[in-house]
This record gives structure tokens, C-alpha cells and sequence, in this order.
């Protein structure tokens, strides 16, 4: 995008700004009945729509699911605000500039295997939504189906706010750290760490460093949910104590604020007279998320084989055929290796399920160059993809000690329906074209006994 996102934030702002973000509390637990109050009293006791909210707010609820979905599934959380979101002008269109929504029609979903390097710089005074960079996806935002793959590049931190009536946001930051002002209150989020914003909550990125770049998962459909553990048992994975909601904070602001709306593929944006990110009090379980990828737990074999990927799966969002997800997010965290006579790198694989993959940092177990932090690649529906030459060879020929995987971390947004690409992304100048190369030279090895 070219338009929008000139900063004031300067580089003594900015230290400022981390160490606020450094200093944040939090609230633990994935999925639980929280409540905060910036402001003690602010909290009505023992309702949640009395008729005078405390402290002169309005009373509001900001429902994330159906009111009759079930009560486990049901999102929903009470805010006590200064002003009542209805308290705003009229919306009008604005550019969407890169941001593309499904349905995803302008390709044909490609079968080849695809892989990009990073994102170019970008151009001075850009901030996170005006770095938005759709590479593709699926489904459909009107029905809330499906997903979307973009990235970000910034340099410049939000004056507006933001939200996504279309779907959840799930940030990934692959270079530079983010304080997230949410109506909720702040997260802080660095590389290795991930941020969730639910469907329609309004927030505002600023930037701890010069710059800023990562990856977005945009899910239209169900709420990303813990995974079931099944045979696993009650303890693993992703463990719900580890992710953190943010405490209440408010901002009391009259003047001009630009926010922008996301809604329905386009983009809209109106003039507030006040700050929207004002809420005093909330409770519920609708409510923005961080969680550092480096405290899952990872299940892995320790006699044979590599497990199935889906062992790595950190959240889903369920679709209506059990186990195949509309989306996962599943993250290659730190781990050792111990299989007994096992390739031990991800194996030659074909899946009805289409596989985007990023790289957050250091170096992937199954690609020995090419794939770099900021990059990502896409295997759709049925492309056979898998360790290049180079680590075929090493790996059939290693000796089988206890290997300790910890010089990268990688992750994987994976979907039930194939990704098509936006125009964008497949005529890309940082689209890899010789991707197909890091399979040749795999030679036959069968012999007759």
C-alpha cells in the first residue's frame, strides 16, 4: 500500500515504548472468563447491564460467536467504556492497496511448488496495515470460510486504528518487536512470540524498532481453539497457562482519529472525534492473546519414525468435518531428534491439505538454502514437496545420535482447501523461480538384491 501511516514516534519514544512494553501484566490461560479494570469500581457487580454502569460508562457486549453456538465454544466478553462504539460517523471506502480478500479469484490455484524470499523494503512512513501484502488464500470472508496468507512491512508505528470484521488475526513478527494497543489493553509481541486479535476488535500497532516485518494469518472462520490432545492425554502441545491477555487500559483522547474497518473484503475508514480504544473494564473470553512459541512442548518419537506434522499444531480452527481444519497454525519449535533408523528431516510427502510455511528465524531441518527468515513457501493440495538434495543426502548418511534442533524456528499455516495467489504474489520480483531446482540431482538408488 502507498497510502497512509506517517510517524511521530522517534527513537527516544520508541525506548520509551519498549520498556512500557517490557513492564506490561498480564492475565494467563487460554479460553478463561477474565475481567480487568483499569480503574477499581469499574466493574458492575453481579450483572453485567445494570441499568447506570459504574463510573458513568457504557455498558457494551462484543459477541465473537453466535449467541446459541454452545456454551464451550461460545465467545463473548462485557466492556465498560467511555463511549459506546456506536458513537461515530459514517464510513466511507478507502484503497484497499495490497490487502485482497476471498473469494480469491483473479489465478487459478497453482499446483507447482512456490517459494519467495522476504518482502522488499519499504517505502518511508509505512505502517502495519499500510505494509499489508496479501500473497493468497481461500474460502470466503462473506460465508466465514476459509483464509488468508499475508505479510507486513513497517517502519513507521500506527496514528489509526484498525480492525477486521472479515476474520481473526493471527501476527507472527519475523524482525522488530510490536506493542499492540488493543480495546482490551497491550500485548507485547517480539520475534518468536505471536499475537491473536479476534474478529472486530479494534487495535493499533506500534513499533519497538526501526522496522518491522512478518507474517499474518487472516482466519475467516471458527475462532482458532486449543487442539483436542486425544491419545496424548490431558498435558502437551500448546499448554493454556502460557497465553496472555492483556490487564484493561484506556485512552482518553478527544480530537480527530482515523479508523479504519475491514469489512467484507474493502476497506472504510471514518473520522472519531475520540480514541475508540477506551475501554475502562471488560470481562469474558473474547479477548486478544500472545503466546511465546518457544514455551510449546513439543511431542515428538523417542523409538522410530517422524511423527505426522500435525503434532505440532499450536491452534486450529475447526471446520465442519471433524479433525480437517479450516486453519492450523503449527510452529518447528526447538527439540531433539532421537529416532532409531529414521530420517530424521520432515519426509517426501504429498497432503490434501495445503501447506504455507514461514521461517521466523536460523534455518530449516529440511531446506538447506533458500529458505530465509521473512521468506515462505507454498506447497497447495497434492504438490509433492520434501527435503531438498543436499539435506537428503546428509541426513540418510548421519550418524544417529540425539541431535538437538535449535537453531531455527519455523511454522506452517495449513488449510483444508487450496491457497490461489493474488496477482501480486504470482508475478512477484521476490518470487523464487528456480524453486523447483533444490530437487534435482535426487538420483535413483534402487538396486536389485
Amino acid at each position: 500500500m502507498t497510502d497512509g501511516g506517517t510517524s511521530r514516534v522517534s527513537g527516544f519514544e520508541r525506548g520509551g515504548a519498549r520498556k512500557t512494553a517490557e513492564a506490561l501484566a498480564y492475565l494467563t490461560g487460554f479460553g478463561n472468563e477474565h475481567s480487568s479494570e483499569a480503574v477499581p469500581g469499574a466493574l458492575p457487580d453481579g450483572r453485567n447491564s445494570p441499568q447506570r454502569a459504574p463510573l458513568g460508562l457504557y455498558a457494551e457486549q462484543l459477541s465473537g460467536t453466535a449467541f446459541t453456538e454452545p456454551r464451550a465454544h461460545n465467545r463473548r466478553s462485557w466492556l465498560y467504556r467511555i463511549r459506546p462504539s456506536a458513537a461515530h460517523p459514517a464510513f466511507t471506502r478507502t484503497a484497499n492497496g495490497a490487502i485482497r480478500t476471498a473469494p480469491f479469484a483473479e489465478t487459478v490455484p497453482d499446483p507447482n511448488r512456490l517459494r519467495w524470499s522476504p518482502l522488499p523494503e519499504p517505502l518511508p512512513g509505512t505502517d502495519f496495515l499500510a505494509g499489508l501484502w496479501t500473497l493468497g488464500g481461500n474460502g470466503d470472508a462473506t460465508q466465514r470460510s476459509g483464509m488468508a496468507v499475508h505479510l507486513y512491512h513497517a517502519n513507521s508505528s500506527m496514528e489509526r486504528v484498525f480492525s477486521d470484521a472479515d476474520g481473526e488475526l493471527l501476527i507472527v513478527p519475523e524482525r522488530g518487536g510490536l506493542l499492540l494497543h488493543t480495546e482490551f489493553g497491550r500485548l507485547h509481541v517480539e520475534p518468536a512470540h505471536v499475537a491473536l486479535i479476534p474478529r472486530g476488535v479494534r487495535f493499533r500497532v506500534e513499533l519497538l524498532d526501526d522496522s518491522a516485518r512478518g507474517y499474518v494469518c487472516e482466519n475467516y472462520g471458527a475462532p482458532f481453539r486449543l487442539p483436542d490432545l486425544g491419545p496424548i492425554g490431558a498435558n502437551g502441545l500448546a499448554n493454556a497457562r502460557d497465553f496472555r491477555a492483556p490487564v484493561a487500559a484506556y485512552e482518553e483522547v478527544e480530537g480527530p482519529v482515523e479508523v479504519v474497518n475491514k469489512y467484507c473484503g474493502n476497506l472504510w475508514t471514518a473520522t472519531y472525534d475520540h480514541s475508540p480504544l477506551d475501554v475502562v473494564a471488560w470481562h469474558g473470553n473474547y479477548v486478544p492473546y500472545a503466546y511465546d512459541l518457544r514455551r510449546f512442548n513439543v511431542i515428538g518419537t523417542i523409538s522410530y519414525d517422524h511423527p505426522d506434522p500435525s503434532i505440532f499444531t499450536v491452534l486450529t480452527s475447526p471446520s465442519d468435518t471433524p479433525g480437517l481444519a479450516g486453519a492450523d497454525f503449527v510452529v518447528f519449535a526447538p527439540r531433539w531428534l532421537v529416532g532409531e533408523d529414521t530420517f530424521r528431516p520432515p519426509y517426501f510427502h504429498r497432503n490434501v491439505m495445503s501447506e504455507y510455511m514461514g521461517l521466523i528465524e536460523g534455518a530449516y531441518d529440511a531446506k538447506a538454502e533458500g529458505f530465509v527468515p521473512g521468506g515462505g513457501s507454498l506447497h497447495n493440495m497434492m504438490s509433492a514437496h520434501g527435503p531438498d538434495r543436499e539435506t537428503f543426502d546428509r541426513a540418510s548418511a548421519a550418524e544417529l545420535r540425539p541431535q538437538r534442533i535449535d537453531d531455527g524456528l519455523a511454522f506452517m499455516f495449513e488449510t483444508r482447501w487450496p491457497i490461489a495467489l493474488t496477482p501480486d504474489a504470482a508475478r512477484a520480483d521476490h518470487l523464487q523461480r528456480d524453486y523447483d531446482d533444490v530437487w534435482r540431482g535426487l538420483e535413483p538408488h534402487f538396486r536389485t538384491p
